[in-house]
């Protein structure tokens, strides 16, 4: 069976996959005909989840390591999970979380070996740049990698955040345009924990309102006002993470056949990688981002394929 890697990077406006679990529909098929990478921003939505048993869920920088060759994947199942939870989520919030984290052990049986509450605040801002990108500041990253290293001496293999975020003013977002204002700073915090302890993360925000909206929205971004925690998916997706090894056991970029990422989103390192080890990656014309680095900004490569749509990358492989 063939091996690929689905990605769609957090947070440049992705018209397919920057929303909540959008890009799902797609990669599930594409998980049908090969075994596949994912980076948690394609199947993450709020309370459900598209990962599939034929997924291997894995976030941005150790994606990155991955593709440059310093870290293989090593598959498990199963996986202790931790979660940390900032000391600034109000007790309500915090309560619907922990309610949330049991629901999730007695339906699916994941393994969670506890939860932490940080000793201080993170400190957690977010917003739109210039270009369009959702970025943002962590004010204290240490009080986050004290409470993962608590949960990591009691077992746990693979870390859940769950930080407190002001409220989102924007309504461009539940109308199915722009950009996903809270995903840039979700990948801070989740590629600093990754880098830390070289082992699986994935980040949930908490808004302090957990009323669930009576608004119809986009069907892209449905998944997350229906529900007042975000956690299950995460959680979904941990509990299935590789783990990494820097020795040969695992999988490799060498046994990795082809990469698929937005049309003009292809400046990125897995993208470089792939085309430096002379492997595919296929451009999907139907998928726009706030990026601007499509195949025209490379020289002529026969591994940089443009296709029209997601079903035809089916029909190709």
């Amino acid at each position: 069976m063939k091996l690929g890697a689905f990605i769609i990077p957090t947070g440049i406006g992705a018209s397919i996959g920057g929303y909540a679990g959008d890009a799902s529909f797609w990669a599930r098929k594409l998980s049908q005909k090969c075994k596949l990478i994912v980076n948690p921003n394609v199947v993450n939505a709020a309370c459900f989840s598209g990962i599939t048993d034929n997924m291997l869920y894995v976030e941005g920088y150790s994606l990155d390591e991955f593709f440059k060759g310093n870290l293989n994947l090593v598959e498990t199942c199963n996986n202790r999970i931790g979660v940390v939870f900032d000391k600034s989520i109000p007790e309500d919030v915090l309560n619907v979380h922990i309610n949330t984290i049991n629901a999730v052990k007695t339906i699916y049986g994941i393994d969670i070996v506890s939860y932490e509450i940080t000793d201080l605040p993170v400190g957690v801002s977010f917003f739109v740049n210039e270009s369009g990108v959702s970025v943002g500041n962590v004010d204290n990253l240490l009080t986050l990698k004290k409470a993962a290293n608590k949960l990591i001496q009691k077992g746990a293999e693979a870390i859940a955040v769950v930080c407190h975020f002001p409220e989102d003013e924007s309504c461009d977002y539940e109308n199915g345009i722009g950009v996903d204002p809270v995903g840039g700073v979700e990948a801070i915090i989740s590629h600093y924990i990754s880098k830390e302890f070289n082992l699986p993360c994935a980040h949930a925000p908490a808004f302090s309102d957990i009323n669930v909206s009576t608004n119809i929205v986009s069907p892209k971004c449905a998944a997350e006002y229906i529900t007042p925690t975000f956690l299950p998916c995460i959680l979904l997706g941990l509990d299935k993470a590789p783990m990494f090894s820097k020795i040969s056991e695992g999988i490799n970029i060498n046994d990795l056949d082809f990469l698929t990422v937005p049309h003009n989103a292809l400046g990125s390192i897995p993208v470089l990688e792939m085309l430096k080890n002379n492997k595919k990656v296929f451009a999907i014309l139907e998928n726009s981002s706030v990026l601007n680095v499509s195949c025209s900004n490379f020289i002529e490569s026969f591994n940089l394929i443009n296709l029209n749509s997601y079903e035809d990358l089916l029909s190709y492989l």
